[in-house]
């Protein structure tokens, strides 16, 4: 069974940043493409950074020259760094692949002060 373990996530000032980590166990990591999400209270879950497993990347509109997805297939990790964070970064964030999603993760809390 896949596990997904996030970690990296807490409380920074607007214009801080934060690096994300994703552990992948149970799984051949390196195949899959990948994904970071978050989800916010009362809103719906939303894909912010995707990584193929070519090293391709795309962003949402939303983070674009802010975030940076990355991947260490050598330790089943995937990472997010997160620069110039805003108040509307706040979310719980979450990864799993970009299609046929293992079971979520407990992700990890990304809280940003004003």
């Amino acid at each position: 069974q896949v596990q997904l373990v996030e970690s990296g996530g807490g409380l920074v000032q607007a214009g801080g940043s934060l690096r994300l980590s994703c552990v992948v166990s149970g799984s051949i990591f390196s195949v899959n493409a990948m994904g970071w999400y978050r989800q916010a209270p009362g809103k719906q879950r939303e894909l912010v950074a995707r990584i193929s497993s070519g090293g391709r990347t795309d962003y949402a509109d939303s983070v674009k020259g802010r975030f940076t997805i990355s991947r260490d297939n050598a330790k089943n990790t995937v990472f997010l760094q997160m620069n110039s964070l805003k108040p509307e970064d706040t979310s719980v964030y979450y990864c799993n692949r970009q299609s046929s999603y293992w079971n979520w993760g407990q992700g990890t809390q990304v809280t940003v002060s004003s």
